[in-house]
């Protein structure tokens, strides 16, 4: 029997807590459409070279996270590093942009997709972390790597993660971690045919839109603060 195939947004929400995927799976395609601020963080992507040799007073009405004199600093060594290893000119212009890609097993959007090698490039609108990337976006990019490569029948060993709001680009190699946590995601994905057990990083509830829904109780800014 042939399988649905799982979507990239339901692999990178399954990586980050499976409970927040059973109870968005639920709801209306219209309601799991990304918000407006997303698209307009996206969208600075396109425009990073004018944001470079913009005036401080101009980047203060656009949807960047950090200070404007942090946000031009952060993006000007990151093209210097990426010019020095030839990436910067292949990320400015990709093969393809916004490609919907259907692999073997899952499917979805990629944000830009690069050539000689052939590799995914995801747009982010959270922030990056420390080193690296979040897991569940890891997951994510496997699943778009995977479904590159079916679609080409290419092998793809690297993906790259941007994070426009922040001024931050990274890579990651496709190796043999991710990918194994990519199927665990597929797999819980695929099993979900009621609520799962709650997440015990409950760290992760205090933002969820569905905290109320899958009954946790988070913590209010005043206990955060110690003051409740």
């Amino acid at each position: 029997m042939t399988r649905t195939h799982v979507s990239f947004s339901d692999l990178r929400t399954a990586a980050y807590c499976a409970r927040k995927c059973y109870y968005q799976r639920a709801l209306p395609a219209e309601e799991r459409e990304p918000p407006p601020e997303v698209e307009a963080i996206r969208a600075l992507e396109p425009r990073y070279e004018p944001l470079l040799e913009a005036p401080p007073d101009a980047l203060t009405s656009e949807p960047i996270a950090v200070s404007p004199g942090r946000y031009r600093e952060r993006l000007a060594a990151t093209k210097r590093r990426l010019e020095d290893t030839g990436d910067w000119e292949r990320l400015r212009n990709p093969d393809e942009r916004d490609v919907f890609a259907t692999g073997r097993h899952c499917r979805g959007i990629v944000h830009k997709v690069l050539a000689d090698p052939l590799e995914p490039v995801l747009l982010s609108s959270g922030a990056p972390p420390e080193t690296g990337v979040w897991q569940s976006q890891s997951v994510h990019a496997v699943a778009a790597a995977k479904a590159l490569a079916w679609e080409h029948q290419e092998s793809v060993e690297r993906a790259w993660l941007e994070y426009p709001a922040y001024g931050v680009i990274r890579s990651i190699d496709i190796t043999t971690r991710r990918k194994a946590q990519y199927r665990s995601a597929l797999r819980t994905v695929r099993e979900l045919d009621g609520p799962p057990p709650r997440t015990t990083a409950r760290s992760k509830c205090n933002a969820c839109e569905f905290a109320t829904e899958c009954g946790v109780k988070t913590r209010t800014l005043r206990s955060l603060l110690g003051l409740g």
